[in-house]
């Protein structure tokens, strides 16, 4: 049963919308992509699973400092204490809610599976032989895998693993098990064939014990596979249902699947004395947080229940009961199954890049005009091919780098370490505070600095999360920079999923600010001014709100300023603040807006000439783009941030313009495809709900993605005398 519902105080004045709650909000986005059924079969599985992932994320990030708050507040109940009070019980409602839609659309899609040759089938619907397999299985596969825990025999209770599955059990032990050491309770003995199940003494006491699922198995256990179909049974069900091979001697009275998940946002100081052992002890600590999160298969025993949520320190509140499988991230293994193969959207295979073409040295090509890259509609492999040459290059002599997120086995870093083998000055800076991609970053920072790269961590105070290549290079006697700017991060992985656009580019103006840049990462400079970027974090406000501010000047009611922009996330008080200001003044603000947004828009006398759209599509929409009409005079900025306060304020962030025309025509093109979708957005309405968007009548069809992919596969096939035409789309219809 879902929560009443609550008053929700976010703190906020009511022209804005409460940040948890509108991150919630896009992630219903999210999973209306999966109850979609024009949607492939196996791509609904999929966002099922990135909606699973992303409550995850969302309370191992956002609930412990609400939770924090809250808790401040037990002895002295105090504003901020019932604030926070006030905003859990908000996400707690949501969420249950999303939850449970979620659940009943899995259980929904598992029974659609036999249609297509597979199943994933209830333990107690197999016939007698297809159990006794899985018994056999257990005990000859599993059970040595296996470590049961009898948690309330040990003081302090072991440190059960956040987001991995566990199976709880309600034993009867007999006393003279009980009276053994905790550690000797559960140790296997195969029974001989024939023997005797052992009697049960009469002198038992009921006890809790748990037995983590092995994340090294694969949750999918086949038990039947033919040219005509697989079946598949849960592991935790097998070990559930089989739980007297694990603890011989008890009687298994009930049992529940659960899983925690922990307040994971542990802050990392920058300006401690051992930095690299402050980011390790900041990974190892996450281990231990506290529990914000207690998900449970539903009807389970209330005994468990309430023995766990009290061992947890758990509240109803936050505790989730589940039907169906708990970790919908299984799905996408699922997904993936051959027998759905025909169940995907199309293949879009990234093509060669429009301004790449024909391009024999990538070097003069650039020097000949910017370069766009616009992934994953294009390859990825030109900005891999530009390192790789660099660290081979006899005239390169130095390579400067940031890196944020980088995939595990990353050609960029191999790229790097090959060019410092070769002698070159190469300097990386490693972003160690990535959040949850600490670990691969350490391991990173090792191999570079082993390789004899200048290996540096940053700024006291920000993190860096500007994405930044300069690749100096000696040509006829002189020096000349290389620069590549990117909204997005140096993963090869993720540039075949997120669209991100980069820039590629040998302005002396540009590459000057860059060079300006490292230095003031790598040594004591200080920014005395820049060309053409903005950097520094207070500067960077600034400049977005004189940007607003200059059009609101600008604007006439013959001819209205004009803002359209791209982003993630919406949810700077000061951005907002000058929207709505501009908005008052007759500028027109049209706004993409992948995740969370605090601006209200269509509010009479605030913000009716703003309108908000999102996209949820195939691919992740990741790029930042920022268009100011200037009274006929347009300039165009990509940047790696988004209009939120911890990249205003608290991260090394870079906004770049985009100077040649033929590359802003490509960039307005997108900008108005993705302002123009009516297939995959939403319009975010007044009081904070989101709308989905359909075509009017006679009204074009427009999904951005498809059209995009395919203007980006005609202009790699298109003869090089006759370039694609992009052309900018009319205001979208509302």
């Amino acid at each position: 049963m879902s929560p009443k519902k609550h008053k929700i105080p976010t703190g906020l004045p009511d022209n804005f919308i409460a940040r948890d709650l509108s991150w919630l909000a896009f992630n219903e986005r999210v999973l209306q992509e999966a109850l979609d059924e024009k949607v492939p079969f196996a791509e609904r599985l999929r966002f099922l699973a990135i909606s699973s992932s992303n409550l995850d994320e969302f309370f191992r990030i956002r609930m412990g400092n609400a939770l924090q708050r809250e808790r401040s507040g037990l002895e002295e109940v105090t504003n901020e204490s019932k604030e926070a009070s006030g905003l859990l019980n908000a996400i707690s409602t949501k969420t249950h809610a999303l939850l449970e839609t979620q659940s009943n659309e899995i259980l929904e899609m598992l029974e659609e599976l036999p249609q297509f040759g597979l199943s994933v089938s209830r333990l107690r619907d197999l016939n007698e032989q297809e159990t006794a397999y899985l018994r056999n299985y257990l005990a000859d596969e599993i059970l040595p895998v296996l470590t049961p825990l009898a948690i309330e025999d040990f003081n302090p209770m072991p440190i059960l693993p956040a987001l991995q599955l566990h199976v709880a059990l309600r034993l009867r032990v007999p006393a003279s098990i009980s009276a053994l050491k905790s550690s000797d309770l559960g140790t296997y003995v195969p029974r001989k064939k024939g023997r005797k199940k052992p009697q049960i003494p009469e002198a038992c006491e009921e006890k809790l014990a748990v037995v983590p699922v092995p994340d090294q198995l694969s949750r999918l256990v086949r038990f039947h596979a033919s040219t005509e179909r697989t079946n598949f049974v849960f592991l935790e069900e097998i070990i559930a249902q089989n739980a007297d091979l694990i603890f011989p001697g008890c009687e298994v009275l009930s049992h529940a699947i659960f899983r925690i998940t922990r307040d994971e946002d542990v802050s990392i100081s920058a300006g401690q004395t051992d930095y690299l052992q402050s980011v390790e002890n900041a990974v190892i600590s996450r281990k231990r947080q506290d529990v914000v999160r207690l998900e449970i298969s539903e009807g389970a025993d209330v005994s468990i229940r309430r023995k766990l949520a009290e061992m947890l320190n758990v509240q109803n509140r936050d505790i989730y009961d589940v039907r169906g499988p708990l970790d919908a991230g299984i799905l996408t293994e699922l997904a993936e199954n051959f027998r759905l193969q025909s169940e995907h959207y199309p293949d879009w295979k990234p093509v060669t890049p429009a301004d790449l073409k024909n391009c024999a040295d990538l070097y003069e090509r650039i020097a000949q005009s910017d370069v766009l890259l616009f992934m994953p509609y294009e390859r990825f492999t030109p900005v891999v091919d530009f390192l790789e040459r660099a660290a081979s290059d006899p005239n390169v002599f130095a390579i400067k780098q940031t890196l944020y997120r980088t995939s595990g086995n990353s050609p960029i870093v191999k790229a790097l370490i090959k060019a410092a083998q070769n002698g070159k000055e190469v300097t990386v800076l490693v972003e160690l505070r990535a959040r949850f991609d600490e670990s691969r970053n350490l391991r990173w920072t090792q191999q570079l600095e082993d390789a004899g790269c200048h290996v540096i961590y940053g700024i006291a105070g920000f993190k860096t999360h500007a994405k930044a290549l300069l690749i100096i290079r000696r040509e006829k006697g002189r020096i000349v920079r290389y620069a590549h700017l990117s909204t997005g991060n140096y993963n090869d992985k993720t540039a075949k999923l997120y669209s991100d656009i980069a820039l590629m580019t040998c302005n002396p103006e540009i590459t000057a600010d860059i060079a300006a840049f490292f230095n003031i990462l790598t040594g004591y400079s200080e920014a005395v001014g820049w060309n053409r970027l903005t950097v520094e974090p207070g500067l960077l406000r600034r400049r977005f709100i004189e940007l607003i501010e200059r059009e609101i000047t600008v604007s006439t009611p013959e001819q209205p300023g004009c803002i359209r922009a791209k982003m993630n996330a919406l949810e700077d008080k000061g951005v907002i603040e000058a929207l709505y200001r501009a908005s008052q003044r007759g500028v027109k603000i049209q706004l993409n807006v992948r995740g969370i947004c605090c601006l209200k828009p269509g509010i009479p006398g605030l913000s009716e000439n703003i309108q908000v759209f999102s996209i949820i599509d195939r691919f992740l929409e990741h790029a930042r783009i920022f268009y100011f009409q200037n009274a006929g005079d347009p300039e165009v900025y990509l940047a790696s941030a988004d209009w939120m306060t911890r990249n205003l304020d608290k991260r090394l962030e870079i906004l770049f313009p985009v100077l040649a025309q033929p590359l802003k025509k490509r960039i307005l093109n997108a900008l108005n495809l993705y302002l123009a979708d009516n297939q995959k957005s939403h319009e975010l309405q007044p009081d904070g709900t989101w709308k989905k968007r359909k075509p009017g009548k006679n009204q074009e069809k427009i999904r951005a993605q498809e059209i995009l992919y395919r203007q980006a596969v005609e202009a790699a096939n298109a003869p090089s005398a006759t370039p694609l035409q992009y052309i900018p789309l009319q205001k979208p219809e509302k």
